[in-house]
């Protein structure tokens, strides 16, 4: 979960304060990345749309961006952040118009996880529903399943349990001077959001060991070699990837997408067998063959997508 109490953030590598953190270990990124955050909501603002106070939303198209927005925290999320992003993922799962979320944070980090410092003077912040399938989690949406994609656009500090946020996403857009890490470790805040779940089957058990035990900071790099992360982008263009990337999965027949996609979180997650799994791809994929494959196959037959033109 968070550090969004002071305290000096390289603690194992440098020396740096985190409450002056800024432009000295990320300017490129702390600028660039305000600016495009900055324009986003103004151009909600503009439109007309009712905004909640810590998260904001926005629709391109088919595509809806949430944003956490309490910068002057580093985005750490409080009770009432947590509510706000599960409202607007609900709003997401339940639109049928929308096709992917994009989940990034406003002002040049991710998210610091919880706000520890509200834990500090208000210990009841931690009340939250300890039956998983009946209550968010302290995070908020960490606890939800979805039925269509959801991609997290990382810039800066993602960490502790604003790193467990970025793992609900099936894809993380990785901006180059962006940390990853566990930095809950020192504070005896447990990962109650997925982190021990999710880490584990993204990138094995020996490597999420690594970075559970030891709490250490994690670049984009070494994100990127673990597969923590799918791609890494110049700072400040994180969003704008997200938003492409999300319009170009999109793109393709959804129904047989979706289908693939659930049978894969099927076989990683819920399949008891391999066998179980195999009747749960064939059942799913079955059921769009008539209403979207033949029809592909018709296109392909007329010449288009030849030579793996997308």
């Amino acid at each position: 979960m968070s550090i969004a109490a002071v305290f000096r953030i390289n603690h194992f590598a440098r020396q740096t304060p985190w409450y002056g953190l800024g432009e000295a270990v990320i300017s490129g990124n702390t600028v660039a990345s305000r600016r495009l955050h900055r324009k986003a909501f103004d151009q909600s603002q503009q439109k007309g749309h009712k905004e909640m106070t810590n998260v904001i939303t926005q629709r391109h198209g088919t595509i809806v961006t949430i944003g956490i927005n309490r910068p002057e925290a580093r985005n750490a999320v409080n009770p009432e952040t947590a509510s706000q992003l599960v409202q607007a993922f609900n709003q997401f799962e339940n639109d049928p118009d929308l096709t992917v979320a994009v989940i990034h944070g406003i002002g040049g980090h991710f998210c610091a996880g919880l706000d520890l410092k509200e834990i500090a003077h208000n210990a009841s912040a931690l009340n939250v529903e300890r039956e998983v399938t009946k209550g968010k989690g302290p995070m908020g949406p960490s606890r939800m399943e979805f039925t269509k994609p959801v991609i997290a656009a990382v810039s800066g500090y993602a960490v502790a349990g604003g790193m467990e946020l970025s793992l609900f996403a099936d894809m993380r857009v990785v901006e180059r001077s962006a940390i990853f890490g566990i930095f809950c470790r020192r504070f005896g805040v447990p990962l109650i959001d997925g982190g021990t779940v999710r880490l584990p089957k993204l990138i094995g058990l020996s490597r999420a060991l690594d970075l559970i035990l030891t709490g250490r900071p994690v670049n984009s790099q070494e994100a990127y070699e673990f597969g923590l992360a799918n791609r890494v982008v110049p700072d400040g263009q994180g969003l704008q990837c997200a938003i492409e990337l999300a319009q170009n999965i999109s793109s393709f027949p959804q129904k047989c997408m979706l289908a693939d996609r659930a049978s894969a979180y099927n076989s990683t997650f819920e399949a008891s067998s391999f066998t179980d799994a195999m009747q749960y791809e064939y059942d799913f994929g079955a059921k769009v063959l008539i209403e979207e494959s033949i029809p592909g196959a018709k296109r392909f037959a007329a010449g288009e997508g030849r030579k793996g033109k997308f």
